[in-house]
């Protein structure tokens, strides 16, 4: 009794800032705990039935933060190549600007009175989204979030990007390979009070604790405050207080792309490693220089894909987003988490040789 075909809405490519693609980029790394009675996944009552048939034919609408951001694109051109192999239907809305709370509301209402089977939203409030979405659930549609979460009871579950301990982790990983597992670190994060970059830091002195690290000293937590300028001097002042500084790991896009730029016009290019979280736009001609080898990042295309994998699930019945559902998407089984979480893997590595495969 579902809708007519709907057209998919047609976004023509536009460039943004480094700076506003890295703030987009890394913005939804980490669940937002808002202290909202909203703590809990909206499940159905239904029970999910793992071996039911994927259905066909749906409609998938996808709700970034903003079009025309690369970093959206690329999402959302997986969930559109997934939703195709899968035989359902695609369709992008969503406002021009990442702080446009509104304007993602009006869209979520829109897709609603559309009727499609399901949505996949990037919130760019975690509590503003709620009202819009809750109706659309009350209407028979499955919302799925990826990338940015809005409160766990306003949609069916989050798919995210990587999980906190995998990022903390791989990122001591990666830097101490490249320094030869010796030799003092410092790290180069964002704002004191970043949560997300605080539980990261706290899973790299986790894995320091590890005796293959007992070589690697980490001397010095700076802070860049996600500003260019204050990241680059930041960089600058590590490398004058720490003079036999080995490798640097900056977890926040702003803040290796700062640190990569000061290091490629000084004596240090090449001698001081650095690594973190990056987008390969941004740290491309640092790769290709020689001043970095390989940083980190989630594939936001995966990201996309899993997306529109989970909410053909939903729609289906194999799962309903409660913690323990398992689900096939492509060639990997998935694991529901608590709040009806989702976790992509491990994050993507970029260096000389992938790097020009990605524009984002």
């Amino acid at each position: 009794m579902r809708k007519s075909s709907l057209r998919r809405a047609c976004v023509a490519l536009a460039a943004v800032s480094s700076l506003a693609l890295a703030a987009t980029a890394c913005g939804g790394t980490t669940k937002n705990n808002s202290g909202s009675d909203e703590t809990s996944a909206a499940t159905s009552t239904a029970k999910a039935d793992p071996n039911a048939a994927l259905k066909k034919g749906l409609t998938v609408g996808f709700l970034p933060k903003q079009v025309n951001n690369p970093y959206f694109t690329s999402a959302d051109k997986g969930g559109e190549k997934a939703l195709t192999e899968l035989g359902s239907k695609y369709k992008e809305v969503g406002p021009s600007s990442a702080t446009d709370t509104s304007g993602q509301v009006s869209y979520v209402n829109t897709l609603t009175q559309q009727q499609v089977d399901a949505m996949a939203v990037s919130a760019q409030d975690p509590g503003a989204l709620c009202t819009a979405l809750k109706q659309a659930m009350s209407s028979g549609i499955k919302v799925v979030t990826y990338d940015s979460d809005t409160n766990a009871g306003c949609r069916n579950a989050f798919v995210s990007q990587a999980g906190a301990e995998d990022l903390g982790r791989t990122e001591v990983q990666l830097l101490a390979e490249q320094i030869g597992y010796k030799g003092e670190i410092a790290i180069l994060s964002a704002a004191q009070t970043a949560t997300n970059q605080n539980t990261w830091i706290g899973y790299m002195k986790e894995e320091l604790k590890d005796p293959k690290y007992k070589n690697v000293k980490l001397v010095k937590i700076a802070y860049g405050n996600d500003d260019a300028q204050q990241s680059f001097q930041q960089t600058q002042g590590l490398l004058q207080q720490y003079p036999d500084l080995k490798g640097i790991i900056s977890p926040t896009t702003v803040g290796i792309k700062a640190a990569a730029q000061y290091l490629s016009g000084s004596k240090y290019k090449g001698k001081v490693k650095l690594t973190g979280l990056g987008t390969p736009n941004d740290m491309r001609q640092y790769v290709k220089n020689g001043t970095v080898e390989g940083f980190e990042l989630w594939d936001p295309a995966k990201l996309g894909d899993l997306a529109a994998r989970t909410a053909v699930a939903l729609v289906s019945g194999q799962i309903t987003g409660k913690e323990g559902e398992t689900f096939k998407a492509g060639d990997t089984t998935y694991t529901i988490g608590k709040d009806g979480v989702i976790s992509l893997g491990k994050p993507t590595v970029f260096d000389a040789k992938n790097i020009d495969q990605f524009n984002f």
